[in-house]
């Protein structure tokens, strides 16, 4: 079997392969939906929405408008589509600006008119909407509340649409009786399209009573009149029975689980057997490294459960309790993790990266490491272990020059995971 004599390069190459499979420019052509004898509306948000606005542009053969918001920095050049720019992670004035300039966009249509909803992760911090009563200020609160807790997106999503006059299928109900049609890339583990950006245009079955539990589950401590809000029958999201979804359409045109499967692609065209693990892991990112680490070293030790050479994929979205004030993001607290468990392991080298670019809240996507990582640290003085402990994995990659910083890709389908053993 061929030997990989550039690790880095070679997993870089899967990464960009897994990338590419989620691409709008390819995926938006296969899933256009048919004209309308009315206007056609696009709308959109998320880390890829300038993207897919722009691929959708340019595929559409017809008359269009539209307005579509995404992280600051993501902005694509589009002739018809208005791009926004707003906040990511947490919400600010301009995704609130952006917010109302999306339910003026829908407003006013008829059942002769088409809504065309460009979604993918990233969209709920840009769809900031709160209900009456309550500030920008107090969905900022819920929003950095959830995302210290440790709770995975599901359940986080299940709080923010129901504080939220946007999220939860409010958008699709606001173009009502235009038809809806939803493209999505989804982020979340297991696909459910309802879920990624907190569906503004697909009601999920969860309920204020889930959302309030989960809120007791993680101990979160939020404002006063978020809790009141959500102790109001006003709260309640549309449901997925409601008259006003029955026409529209939901296409999930990217995902973890294709993107997987091309990097496994291309690894096996370089002579390197690929194992998916799964595209759906959650769970602390400290734990899941620690996992992948066993795994890696079950494999370069004793050839099982997997023979050598082989690289091991992995996606979805883990999470990070917050412990400590470091700088980081899943992937890289992740890789850290990993790190402390292949310490001195031979031929064993990963990258974790999340597909959109941006891990955490710097400017990098992930960070590489191998078996030597620990002892690298250690001869600059620095402990892994006191790293994991104050979520300051940025600082522990930084400091050795392994920070992987491909820049925004234009889409977003969470976190890819790949460890080679040789």
């Amino acid at each position: 079997m061929p030997a990989i004599a550039d690790p880095r390069l070679f997993l870089e190459t899967l990464f960009t392969s897994a990338v590419a499979a989620a691409d709008p420019a390819l995926v938006i052509a296969a899933n256009l939906p048919e004209r309308p004898k009315g206007r056609t509306v696009v709308v959109g948000a998320g880390k890829g929405a300038a993207q897919m606005a722009q691929a959708f542009e340019r595929h559409w053969d017809g008359p269009l408008s539209g307005v579509v918001v995404t992280r600051y920095g993501y902005a694509a050049p589009c002739q018809r589509i208005e791009v926004l720019e707003a906040s990511h992670p947490l919400p600010d004035e301009s995704g609130l600006q952006a917010s109302r300039r999306l339910l003026v966009e829908v407003s006013g249509l008829s059942e002769d008119d088409l809504v065309v909803a460009l979604v993918c992760g990233g969209g709920s911090a840009l769809l900031p909407s709160p209900p009456p009563g309550l500030s920008l200020e107090d969905e900022v609160a819920v929003n950095r509340a959830l995302l210290a807790s440790g709770a995975p997106i599901s359940a986080m999503n299940a709080v923010r649409k129901h504080v939220s006059m946007i999220k939860g299928g409010r958008l699709a109900a606001a173009a009502y009786p235009a038809k809806v049609v939803s493209l999505i890339v989804s982020d979340i583990p297991g696909d459910d399209p309802a879920l990624v950006a907190s569906g503004p245009t697909l009601p999920d079955a969860s309920t204020r009573a889930d959302a309030l539990k989960i809120i007791e589950r993680y101990g979160l401590q939020l404002p006063e009149k978020v809790l009141a809000w959500l102790a109001n029958p006003a709260a309640d999201a549309p449901s997925p029975s409601d008259p006003r979804f029955a026409a529209n359409e939901v296409r999930l045109i990217a995902s973890a689980s294709v993107s997987l499967e091309a990097a496994a692609a291309k690894a096996r065209e370089a002579g390197i057997e690929a194992i998916i693990l799964s595209d759906a892991i959650e769970g602390e990112a400290r734990d899941v490294g620690s996992v992948h680490a066993a795994i890696a070293r079950e494999v370069a030790g004793r050839g099982r459960p997997f023979a050598k050479p082989v690289v091991v994929l992995s996606g979805g979205e883990t999470t990070v309790t917050m412990r400590g004030e470091g700088k980081g993001g899943r992937n890289s607290e992740f890789l850290l993790s990993l790190a402390l468990g292949i310490d001195g392991a031979r031929g064993v080298s990963a990258l974790a990266a999340d597909t959109d670019g941006i891990d955490g809240s710097e400017d990098n996507a992930g960070a590489f490491a191998d078996g030597t990582t620990i002892a690298r640290l250690a001869a600059q003085r620095l402990d892994a272990a006191t790293f994991l402990q104050r979520n300051d994995s940025w600082s522990a990659f930084d400091a050795l020059g392994d920070i992987f910083k491909p820049g925004p890709t234009g889409t977003n389908v969470n976190d890819f995971r790949a460890i080679l053993v040789q």
